[in-house]
């Protein structure tokens, strides 16, 4: 078999994952097990490592044909990076000692292989913006708390995904710093919830989403990742998205075009969060498996009580508009 087709062998499919491109601790092991025992030409452990269904699809001789052909063009791995999820697989980008791969690994909950492929790596050369262009004022009235934003994982774990590598998560608290009050075991007892969530900028609707249900705090909905959401694009092409909004509160439709502080929707609890806040960030393009993130600095704020100008809050800030 010729190593272009070997390298473009599906060996079974996963379900998709968006939104959220963390790596998850299946993919981590996976990969791990797979480039160990790559390296240590140790091809069986890694047909061993293949869930039931995939060493059917991909039987040992294949397994081993693909892992020969992999080895004896490119040689070991020396460095794997963590890219995105695209389509149910890990994408990394692989360096061996020969020359340089997109590895896409699928996974199981248990860890268990069920897919692989190798694709040329193909470096993105395209210029994303250091920040916004675009003016931005805060996308809501009052003072609200940044749970997640800042540079360094320490501060943001959003820096590991590319696409939303600039995000903020953002609560209300109350002066003790708690972001609900009774026990809160329902939405209602979160001071984020229903809260009005407006336009950060004039802007072109380019998608709304307004029929996914609350989570109870404290559950999860991955299915649909951003619940209801609200991207926009700027005259400068940046994209916005607002997500985890409340259901049936969106007041925009893909299409519309919606002036500096107009109401979106209201602050929810909807997909993958676990209480109610908004989750804000801004990409180079649309597709979330193509953009980068571009970090957002707001034109005028007050923060921690000091007005600040063309700022971009961190974790930890008090941040609210300067009227």
């Amino acid at each position: 078999m010729k190593l272009t087709a070997i390298l473009t062998i599906l060996f079974s499919l996963a379900t998709a994952v968006a939104f959220s491109q963390t790596e998850n601790a299946a993919s981590k092991s996976a990969s791990a097990k797979f480039e160990k025992y790559y390296n240590n030409h140790q091809f069986d452990s890694i047909f061993a490592a293949f869930s039931p269904q995939t060493q059917i699809d991909l039987p040992a001789d294949k397994t081993n044909a693909f892992l020969n052909h992999l080895s004896n063009n490119f040689g070991p791995i020396t460095r794997r990076t963590f890219l995105q999820y695209q389509k149910g697989f890990a994408v990394y980008k692989t360096e061996f000692e020969k020359g340089v791969l997109a590895i896409s690994i699928a996974a199981d909950d248990d860890a268990a292989i069920t897919g692989v492929y190798a694709a040329p790596y193909e470096e993105d050369t395209s210029t994303v913006a250091a920040r916004n262009i675009t003016p931005m004022r805060l996308p809501f009235k009052g003072e609200w708390t940044v749970f997640w934003g800042g540079d360094t994982k320490e501060l943001n774990y959003h820096v590991v995904s590319r696409f939303q590598k600039n995000a903020f998560d953002i609560v209300v608290n109350n002066p003790q710093g708690r972001s609900f009050n009774a026990n809160g075991k329902t939405n209602e007892d979160y001071y984020a919830f229903g809260r009005p969530i407006i336009a950060p900028c004039d802007a072109e609707v380019v998608l709304a989403v307004d029929g996914v249900k609350d989570n109870v705090p404290g559950e999860l909905n991955p299915m649909y990742v951003g619940g209801n959401s609200v991207v926009l694009r700027t005259v400068n092409n940046e994209y916005i998205l607002l997500a985890h909004l409340k259901q049936y509160s969106t007041k925009v439709k893909q299409g519309d075009r919606v002036k500096r502080g107009q109401q979106l929707g209201l602050c929810g609890n909807s997909g993958n969060s676990s209480e109610p806040h908004l989750h804000f960030h801004i990409q180079s393009v649309e597709n979330v498996n193509k953009a980068t993130g571009i970090k957002c600095y707001f034109d005028q704020l007050v923060v921690n009580d000091v007005v600040q100008k063309d700022y971009s809050p961190v974790k930890g800030d008090k941040v609210k508009a300067a009227e």
